[in-house]
């Protein structure tokens, strides 16, 4: 059985954090800055560099990835979107909505890992963006790597046919809703769950009414606690945590400040019953990014050479 959390992750350090128009099309989360560019990326920087200690503390290790200066990238702190690496020596990446965004695609990065990992094979999915459809990585899909589901609320982001192609080259099944929030399709399901072993968080409530207790059954039927988010717990990003592993085996929910603040004591009891929750202040990220701690890490699966 595949692993579900690794104890490695990559991570870009942006070089131009910014506030993206094209992806404020559909995301709802992202807000126009009050202050200047260079204030802006500046509180960001600080902000990514003390998650990366909070992880490295915690004994998570962490491959640290300079952004490069150009062409101007504003996400680049979100690289789960471009691509996924498994434990079958796969690295697949993705096609994206924004055309900023698909600047983010560095070949560097891919033989710069094919230079310590077993890496059998190359999955380019990109090609889709001709006829626009879209998959961004483990945004648009939240993986149970151990039992091979790829749970996705089908979105302008995330295309069912993509989907299913993903899901019929990496033997995965698809578990498919709607889920709107504001009056708009959820634009990654990764902002309103996340799957870890033994613990599952979800915000029911988005999902179209017909599916919602299936969804929470067809987690609990994997032996996982189901922890139940709030309309507004999304809105503070508590559905884009991540679970990942010290090198000491300790399974560790990480999530943002705010999203640790939004959480109640049964919420926090049933997720410290599976892991011990690390948290840590990105708030300019959230609020002009639109993304959360989950966002800005991308796990790696694959095995040292």
């Amino acid at each position: 059985m595949s692993q579900q959390t690794t104890s490695r992750v990559i991570m870009v350090r942006p070089a131009a954090f910014g506030y993206n128009v094209e992806t404020a099309a559909n995301n709802t989360f992202q807000h126009v800055p009050q202050s200047g560019q260079d204030e802006v990326k500046a509180q960001a920087i600080l902000e990514f560099d003390r998650l990366v200690a909070t992880l490295r503390d915690a004994g998570v290790d962490v491959l640290l990835v300079e952004d490069t200066n150009t062409p101007v990238k504003p996400d680049a702190v979100f690289p789960n979107n471009w691509f996924s690496l498994h434990e079958d020596g796969t690295v697949v990446t993705y096609p994206m909505y924004s055309a900023l965004r698909r600047q983010e695609r560095r070949e560097d990065l891919v033989d710069q890992l094919s230079r310590e990992f077993i890496i059998h094979q190359r999955l380019s999915l990109e090609i889709r963006e001709i006829h626009e459809q879209f998959l961004e990585g483990t945004g648009s899909m939240v993986l149970d790597r151990a039992n091979k589901i790829a749970y996705a609320c089908i979105s302008p982001r995330t295309d069912a046919e993509v989907l299913k192609q993903w899901c019929d080259m990496m033997g995965y099944q698809p578990f498919t809703f709607h889920a709107t929030y504001h009056g708009q399709e959820i634009y990654h399901t990764n902002v309103m769950m996340a799957i870890g072993d033994g613990v599952a968080v979800i915000c029911l409530e988005v999902i179209e009414p017909g599916l919602r207790q299936k969804t929470r059954e067809h987690l609990m039927s994997f032996g996982r606690e189901v922890v139940e988010l709030r309309l507004d717990q999304i809105d503070a990003f508590a559905g884009n945590m991540l679970a990942v592993r010290s090198k000491t085996g300790e399974q560790l929910m990480v999530m943002s400040r705010t999203a640790h603040e939004s959480l109640d004591k049964n919420q926090k009891a049933s997720i410290e019953r599976h892991a011990r929750i690390l948290s840590s202040d990105v708030h300019t990220i959230e609020t002009i990014g639109g993304g959360s701690v989950r966002c800005m890490i991308a796990e790696n699966f694959l095995q040292k050479l």
